[in-house]
């Protein structure tokens, strides 16, 4: 990786380690469109430039969302209870997602399916609809279910799970600074599970980068990781500054914008 990189690598581990903090959305959705652009330029493998993208961004997740979720925990805003019923599914869904599915899916449909997810959480997001008054968090089979399909999909774009799991919780009538909070420590078991399949499925694969652990480029992770820990806890504190209307305004936009880039990323593939 040339010393050049390792600037833009580090602005990106910072933004995206902010914006871990104060959305809860683990930086993956920013992350996946800028090292997919920055991968295209080193010149990798096409048909892995897509899924380098998402794994080495979900891999920076497992270090972001300790730094974050630390933050928000100092604030009492994290709802342990929710991270412990949804936890047990999504590490079943991140496996299965990042281990059996996330190879076998090529490039065009792995870009298309990041773009229309993401686009879809920025709509929930943007319309703002009141829940039922009454509404409340499912069972336990609800909740094993849901962390089950937030695990599998998450796994399958690269993202820690806030671009479902906030919308869910939201709807479910969590305060949305909960929901940040909540869905931040989410991020790691999202993580670890995918990570697993990542390492997995790509060392099944011939002819990827030197310095690749399996769908992991490592030089990338390293840099990233570093900046975004020292970022997500500054993001974390300005989300309890900020008013509920603002917060949502600001996450379904930078949803809108990455979704559009991913569905011209889709484009070309196809």
């Amino acid at each position: 990786m040339s010393l050049y990189l390792i600037p833009a690598l580090l602005l990106l581990g910072a933004f995206t380690g902010f914006a871990a903090g104060l959305l809860g959305v683990g930086g993956g959705m920013l992350m996946v469109p800028f090292l997919t652009l920055l991968f295209t330029a080193m010149d990798f493998p096409h048909d892995a430039i897509v899924h380098m993208a998402i794994a080495t961004s979900m891999a920076t997740i497992l270090f972001t969302s300790m730094s974050s979720v630390r933050a928000h925990h100092k604030r009492g805003a994290v709802r342990w209870r929710i991270v412990l019923a949804l936890a047990p599914g999504i590490l079943l869904g991140g496996l299965i997602g990042g281990g059996a599915v996330f190879a076998a899916l090529k490039t065009g449909w792995l870009s298309l399916l990041f773009a229309i997810f993401v686009g879809f959480s920025a709509w929930q997001m943007m319309r703002n609809k009141k829940p039922k008054p009454g509404r409340q968090l499912p069972g336990m089979a609800g909740m094993f279910g849901t962390g089950s399909f937030i695990g599998f999909l998450s796994s399958l774009v690269g993202a820690g799970g806030g671009f479902i799991s906030v919308p869910f919780m939201a709807w479910c009538n969590v305060p949305i600074h909960n929901a940040v909070a909540t869905s931040a420590a989410l991020g790691f078991p999202i993580a670890l599970a995918s990570v697993v399949g990542y390492v997995w499925s790509g060392l099944q694969q011939s002819g990827l980068p030197p310095f690749s652990l399996g769908y992991v480029f490592l030089p990338a992770l390293g840099v990233i990781a570093v900046a975004s820990v020292l970022t997500a806890p500054l993001g974390a504190r300005t989300a309890h500054g900020m008013d509920v209307g603002q917060l949502r305004r600001v996450f379904a936009m930078l949803l809108f914008s990455l979704a559009a880039y991913m569905l011209w990323k889709a484009w070309q593939s196809f």
